[in-house]
């Protein structure tokens, strides 16, 4: 079975979510089967494995739609990418797309990070079910990465193809060292700052948290400085703008917790990067955040910073400290890259037969 893995989603000198997705499930697959990664701008190799690739054009290219004429020439089997949005017209390969999440459904604005004109775009796709349904039932298959997401995707009937949860993962928590109840008073924020990432409302909290700082680790700009900066306590907010890998894993493991009091999420991958290092994890009360963390994680009504202060205040306790951190390293071993990639592999290789069996009927 020959897979092509597209990874043009890979970001240039730092990943993001979808480009650390991509990077570390294309390496482990690469263990199970041979792959070949499609990209779009040479320095993705950069934070790529060293894995045979061939260049095509950008997924935000106009000419997006008709990429298959191109992939087509690498006689794939099978083409796995990690979004739903890969040009489906004249392929003559097994296509398996990727759903993270149906946020932006209740959640229209689009990244800013983003061209104009694919923002504009972006927000008319999100008006109506009809697009997305129209794409996705043009693949022959689907990921996603929750349970959560896929009940939706099935109440919404977003497809009649087979959908498949492959979890995000991370490495095994026997790569680390069991945490000590930490000396410092430090929480950590990973992600966007999009409006349902409702950090404001951790920002807000800290004024009842005395003696805490928040670590912002994800790139920022002037505005959101000044507005989180304007609700919290003087000092109390430390911006990384961009952390590199090493300086947020050593952040996470000297933290108290990891906090997000998100409105919604497809999976949240900052949570079980901080479980693996048994570092424990405050979240929103949504599905999919319980789905995730379980027993592990501390809940909070993202609309009442209070809750937030109730449950971090908690965590003061060592004996509860320690019994959290315990509960986050044990959880976190449900989620590994390794077990993904294996059941992405599964999701390919049958995708490919039923393919093939439709085409003999």
């Amino acid at each position: 079975m020959k897979i092509v893995f597209d990874c043009r989603y890979t970001r240039i000198g730092q990943h993001d979510g979808i480009s650390r997705y991509g990077s570390r499930l294309v390496e482990e697959l690469s263990k199970l089967h041979p792959v070949t990664m499609l990209i779009s701008d040479l320095r993705q190799r950069e934070l790529l494995p060293d894995l045979p690739w061939e260049l095509v054009t950008s997924p935000t290219a106009v000419r997006e739609p008709f990429v298959a004429l191109q992939v087509n020439k690498l006689n794939p089997d099978v083409v796995f990418t990690p979004m739903q949005t890969m040009g489906p017209f004249g392929r003559k390969y097994t296509l398996v797309t990727t759903v993270h999440d149906l946020i932006y459904y209740k959640h229209p604005t689009p990244p800013l990070n983003l061209p104009w004109a694919v923002r504009v775009m972006w927000r008319i796709y999100h008006l109506t079910w009809a697009f997305q349904r129209a794409l996705l039932n043009r693949a022959d298959a689907h990921v996603t990465d929750s349970r959560t997401t896929r009940d939706q995707m099935l109440e919404h009937r977003l497809t009649t193809k087979p959908i498949t949860v492959v979890t995000l993962g991370t490495d095994s928590p026997d790569g680390h060292a069991v945490r000590t109840v930490p000396t410092s008073r430090e929480l950590v924020y990973m992600g966007s700052y999009m409006p349902y990432k409702n950090v404001e409302s951790i920002a807000r909290a800290l004024r009842d948290l005395p003696g805490y700082t928040l670590h912002l680790m994800s790139r920022t700009n002037a505005e959101v400085k000044a507005r989180l900066t304007a609700l919290a306590p003087d000092s109390s907010l430390i911006f990384h703008n961009g952390a590199s890998d090493e300086v947020y894993a050593e952040t996470l493991s000297r933290a108290t917790a990891l906090v997000s009091a998100s409105r919604d999420e497809g999976f949240g991958l900052p949570q079980v990067e901080a479980m693996v290092l048994g570092t424990p994890v405050l979240l929103s009360d949504i599905a999919i955040f319980r789905e995730i963390s379980g027993p592990a994680g501390g809940f909070f009504s993202p609309d009442e910073p209070a809750e937030l202060v109730r449950e971090v205040r908690a965590l003061e306790d060592p004996a509860v400290w320690q019994s959290r951190s315990t509960a986050a390293r044990t959880r976190s071993a449900d989620f590994t890259w390794a077990k993904g990639a294996a059941t992405l592999s599964q999701s390919l290789q049958d995708a490919v037969t039923a393919r093939t069996q439709s085409r003999k009927k």
